[in-house]
C-alpha cells in the first residue's frame, strides 16, 4: 500500500476498544488483540485468507472500535490491510527498526511470531506515537504506485546490463569501448552489438552493413558518422585476445536484453505520464521547478495529497531535511544534518535542488544571496564586492635586524678560554698582603688517565674541603 506514514497521535488517535498487532507472514499471521488495560482478547495464528481474516476482525470489532497494526503493510500484508478497511477498521503501521527497538523495552531475548505480534499491540496502545498511517485506498494512485516500482526495477536492470556490457567490450577492444562509451543508450548502437558483437563481425559487415544496422535499428543521425569511426577504431588493434568469441555470445545477449529493456521503459513511461495526468494533483506537482514525472510520481506516491502534514516543517521533518540540534550544557551546542526519514523522498527532494540549481533564473529553492554569487559568476566583467575581512586592531611590532657577523681582530686563533692538554695547573697566587679565599684544586681532564678505578666513588672528608 502506499500513501503517507504520519504517525497517529494526539486528534488523529481516537479512543479504540481493541489494539490488534499482526505479524504478517507468507501463508500464516499471528494476531494479538489487547484491551485498553492491557487483557489479552486474542492471541492465536490467523491464516492469510480472506474468510479466517474477516471472521476474526468480525468478532473483533464486536467489543468497540478497533484499530489493526501491522509490520508490513505491502505484499504480504496487503490482503489484512484490504480486509480491515473493508469492515471500516482504522489500519495502522510500525515499521520494523522501531519495533525491534521497541523489543529490548521487554524482558526476554526471543524471537516468536507469538511475541512480536503482543508488541506490536502493546506498542499500538502504550505508545501510539511510534504508528505510522497506512495510505489510502485511492485506485489511482496505488497504480501509480505499483508502476512506478516497476520503473525503479527496470532502471537499476538497465544499469546493471549497461555495466556488463561496458566490461565486456573494454575486455576485447578498449579503444572501441571508448568509442562507443557515451552511445550504449542508443538503439541503433544496441542492435549493431547485437548482430556483430565481435571485431571480427564488425569487420565482416563492413561500412554498409553497419551503416544499415544503425539505421534500422532506429539512429539514423549516427549511421552518417559513426561506421568511418568505428572501423578506423578496430584497425588500431591487431590481436585477439583469449575468450573473444565467448565475449562476442555475452555482448549480443546483453546488447538485445538492454535494447527491450529500453523499449519497455519507454512504453511504461508513456503509461505513467497518462495515469498521472488523470490526477487532480498532477498540474500542481509538474508546475513546480525542478520536477519531472518521475520525481513527481516519487514525490506523489509517498507523500499522497498532503493533508496528512501540518506545515512544510512537518513535511522537511519527515524528509529527514531539517536539521537536528545537539545540545548539552554549554559546552555541545549546534546543528548536524539527520541520518533518519523517508531517504527515497529526501533523494527525490535533493534532485529537485540540484535541478533548480541549474537554472537560478526561475523563482523557488535557492537564496538570494546563492543568485547573486551565480550572476556575479556569470558576468566576470564586472567588478566583483571584495570579500569581507577581518580588521586588524594593532599594526605588527617591526622586529630588530640581527647584529652583523664580524671577524675576530686577534691573530691567535687559539680559543682563549681553553687550556691545552698537559699544561701544569697553576700555581698559588703571590702574596700581596690580603689574603683571599682558598681556592678549589681543578680536577683531571679528560684526555688524562683516572687515578682513582671505576667503581664505588669515596666522599670527600668534610676538613679537606
Amino acid at each position: 500500500m502506499s500513501g503517507t506514514h504520519k504517525p497517529l497521535t494526539g486528534q488523529d488517535r481516537p479512543d479504540y476498544a481493541v489494539f490488534c498487532g499482526v505479524d504478517v507472514g507468507k501463508s500464516d499471521h499471528h494476531a494479538c488483540a489487547l484491551d485498553p488495560s492491557g487483557a489479552r482478547l486474542y492471541d492465536k495464528a490467523l491464516p492469510n485468507d480472506e474468510g479466517a481474516l474477516l471472521a476474526v476482525l468480525g468478532r473483533l470489532s464486536e467489543h468497540g472500535r478497533v484499530l489493526v497494526v501491522v509490520d508490513q503493510p505491502a505484499a504480504i500484508g496487503a490482503l489484512t490491510i484490504a480486509a480491515a478497511r473493508s469492515l471500516g477498521i482504522d489500519v495502522g503501521y510500525l515499521p520494523g527498526l522501531a519495533m525491534r527497538r521497541i523489543a529490548d523495552l521487554y524482558p526476554g531475548e526471543g524471537k516468536t511470531d507469538e511475541r512480536d505480534a503482543f508488541i506490536i499491540a502493546d506498542a499500538a496502545r502504550t505508545m501510539p506515537h511510534t504508528l505510522r498511517r497506512v495510505g489510502t485506498d485511492d485506485e489511482t494512485l496505488a497504480e501509480l504506485t505499483v508502476l512506478a516500482g516497476y520503473d525503479d526495477d527496470l532502471a537499476a536492470q538497465s544499469t546493471r546490463l549497461a555495466n556488463r556490457l561496458h566490461d565486456c567490450l573494454l575486455h576485447i577492444h578498449p579503444a572501441l569501448e571508448r568509442l562507443l562509451a557515451k552511445q550504449l543508450d542508443r538503439p541503433g548502437v544496441l542492435a549493431l552489438l547485437a548482430a556483430a558483437p565481435t571485431p571480427a563481425a564488425l569487420h565482416a559487415l563492413g561500412a554498409d552493413g553497419i551503416t544499415a544496422a544503425l539505421r534500422d535499428g532506429g539512429s539514423p543521425r549516427l549511421a552518417r558518422t559513426l561506421p568511418a569511426k568505428i572501423l578506423t577504431t578496430l584497425d588500431t588493434q591487431t590481436l585477439v585476445v583469449p575468450g573473444t568469441t565467448a565475449f562476442g555470445r555475452v555482448i549480443g545477449g546483453v546488447a538485445t536484453q538492454l535494447r527491450d529493456l529500453h523499449h519497455e521503459r519507454r512504453a511504461l513511461g508513456r503509461d505513467l505520464e497518462a495515469r498521472l495526468e488523470a490526477h487532480p494533483l498532477a498540474q500542481v506537482l509538474r508546475t513546480m521547478p525542478g520536477v519531472g514525472l518521475r520525481t513527481a510520481l516519487k514525490i506523489l506516491t509517498i507523500v499522497g495529497d498532503g493533508t496528512a502534514f501540518p506545515t512544510a516543517g512537518h513535511l522537511a521533518s519527515y524528509a529527514g531535511l531539517s536539521p537536528v540540534t545537539r545540545k548539552s550544557g554549554s559546552s555541545i551546542k549546534g546543528e548536524t544534518r539527520s541520518m533518519r526519514g523517508n531517504h527515497a523522498l529526501k533523494s527525490a527532494l535533493i534532485l529537485v535542488g540540484f535541478r533548480q540549481s541549474e537554472r537560478p533564473d526561475q523563482p523557488g529553492l535557492l537564496r538570494p544571496q546563492t543568485r547573486r554569487r551565480q550572476a556575479a559568476q556569470r558576468r566576470p566583467h564586472l567588478p566583483r564586492t571584495p570579500p569581507h575581512r577581518r580588521p586588524v586592531r594593532h599594526a605588527p611590532r617591526p622586529r630588530p635586524l640581527p647584529p652583523p657577523h664580524h671577524p675576530p681582530t686577534h691573530t691567535n686563533h687559539r680559543c682563549r678560554l681553553t687550556t691545552p692538554i698537559g699544561t701544569p695547573p697553576r700555581g698559588p697566587a703571590p702574596d700581596t698582603g690580603a689574603r683571599a679565599p682558598p681556592r678549589e684544586a681543578a680536577g683531571p681532564l679528560r684526555s688524562e688517565t683516572r687515578t682513582q678505578p671505576r667503581g664505588r666513588r669515596t666522599k670527600t672528608p668534610q676538613s679537606s674541603r
